[in-house]
């Protein structure tokens, strides 16, 4: 399964793309801070329900999974490793408890048993 949840601040403005598709697409530079420094997540948002109002040095929250992408470059074969939004949310949304719960929910269905979930402390 391939869920992914993160929490981080905007490094730069969301980029709002519409494709020759007709599809919309927002793209977000998320910085999220680890015990060894800070580190820079692509995240691609395709066909956005309810994108929040954000802009530089906002917290947000992503729920979404990770992809690797390939394509053509100048130089060659590239690839991009990037986060695939469902949902971004800003970290005091009454919709981020709801569907954090709901995505915990599916994930202890789908990875583990019943009887394999621990107690709560």
């Amino acid at each position: 399964m391939n869920i992914t949840v993160l929490y981080g601040t905007l490094s730069s403005e969301p980029k709002h793309r519409l494709l020759p598709s007709g599809d919309e697409l927002i793209t977000y530079e998320v910085t999220t801070e680890l015990a060894d420094g800070a580190s820079s997540v692509p995240v691609a948002w395709l066909r956005p329900s309810r994108p929040p109002a954000v802009a530089t040095g906002d917290a947000v929250v992503v729920v979404g999974h990770v992809r690797r992408r390939f394509f053509r470059a100048a130089s060659g074969a590239a690839s991009r490793t990037e986060v695939v939004a469902s949902s971004v949310l800003k970290p005091d949304s009454r919709r981020l408890a709801g569907l954090l719960n709901t995505s915990a929910e599916t994930i202890q269905r789908g990875v583990v048993g019943p009887a394999q979930i621990p107690p709560a402390a």
